[in-house]
């Protein structure tokens, strides 16, 4: 049974399953508007999910068809997955920042096989073992999801109010999760007075008991190759996606809401409070990470070593490349703020605290 929660205010919640995943459902926001109702973030594309989706819309007192916008906080799967049935449906708008909507195109065009050769030559640059490897050279047995997602017509421009009647949303870019990953401020007094200024939609930046993955932000069409496939291409000279999550967090703290309505777990007040723990548990992190570093390892080798919520014989496959993916990120902060070093004619690249 579709489970709906109203927030009070003209904003109600619905808990789209995600398949097979231990986070277990998407918190898909649906917003009155004197244009109609809009929703923030779909949900997988799935089957259940949409029936679970357009189930709660029928509970809110609305339907698929009656959606006037679609907004999205990034364009992960278990985001955007519906949009582009929900467009489908209503001919909705579908809103996204620029910088994930390019990633949305380079994924509609890009084919299976390069994604697969694009990880596989990024695993191996990262001293990841055969074993790991070979799987990714037969794609013909493997599927990804949401290879076709749907392309936004409209831009979140980061500081500006959306074009929401009546309401007032305004985009706050916070990169990290993803390039183009946006909160969304709700500017309006809480409808149960709580101290703090107005709500919150906190997408994946902000969850109050989830630490979001931050990884490495892809490019398989990236002609330069793989990051960290020569000493020229060390981590020092490409993207920091930490640097820039820890950046985007102090930025949502000093925002001070009463209230945040994230798209996983449950909403929670003392956004500020929640700001310092990731602050602290990142910044624990690496310095975790820097006595590691005390002898030279690869990407590969420091991902073995970190400490995760199970040992490493017990990551799956596809959480093992995900792992590596949050080391490297965690290397790459570290190498820019000159705490470690790639060790000059290392093959693969092996990085050593400095």
């Amino acid at each position: 049974m579709t489970q709906v929660t109203d927030h009070g205010g003209g904003v109600r919640s619905l808990r789209v399953p995600i398949p097979d995943n231990p986070l277990g459902h998407t918190l898909v926001y649906v917003v009155d508007t004197d244009r109609g109702p809009v929703l923030i973030d779909t949900g997988w594309d799935d089957p259940e999910s949409w029936d679970t989706l357009t189930e709660g819309l029928t509970a809110c007192g609305t339907s698929a068809a009656g959606i006037h916008g679609v907004v999205i906080t990034h364009h992960h799967p278990d985001h955007h997955g519906l949009s582009g049935r929900v467009r489908e449906a209503s001919g909705a708008w579908i809103a996204m920042h620029a910088a994930d909507t390019a990633v949305v195109r380079r994924t509609r065009q890009a084919r299976p096989e390069r994604w697969f050769a694009y990880m596989a030559a990024k695993l191996t640059a990262a001293g990841a073992p055969e074993e790991h490897i070979a799987p990714l050279r037969q794609p013909r047995h493997r599927t990804l999801p949401g290879l076709s997602p749907a392309l936004p017509d409209r831009d979140i421009v980061p500081g500006e109010l959306l074009a929401l009647p009546g309401r007032r949303l305004r985009a706050i870019w916070t990169p990290g999760h993803t390039p183009g990953h946006v909160c969304l401020h709700l500017e309006e007094d809480h409808p149960a007075r709580l101290p703090g200024r107005g709500r919150l939609f906190s997408g994946d930046h902000l969850l109050p008991g989830i630490t979001p993955h931050i990884g490495l932000y892809e490019d398989p069409e990236d002609t330069g190759g793989p990051p960290c496939s020569s000493e020229a291409e060390s981590l020092g000279e490409v993207t920091d996606p930490l640097g820039d999550y820890l950046d985007s967090l102090e930025r949502v703290g000093r925002l001070a809401p009463a209230e945040v309505l994230p798209a996983h777990q449950h909403p929670f007040s003392d956004a500020a409070a929640r700001v310092r723990e990731l602050l602290t548990h990142h910044e624990s992190r690496l310095t975790d990470l820097l006595a590691l570093l005390a002898e030279p390892l690869t990407p590969w080798q420091l991902a073995e070593r970190m400490e995760w919520n199970r040992p490493w014989s017990d990551i799956p496959y596809g959480s093992r490349t995900i792992a590596v993916s949050e080391a490297e990120a965690h290397l790459r902060r570290l190498v820019k703020l000159g705490r470690a070093e790639a060790v000059p004619g290392s093959e693969p690249v092996t990085y050593v605290a400095v």
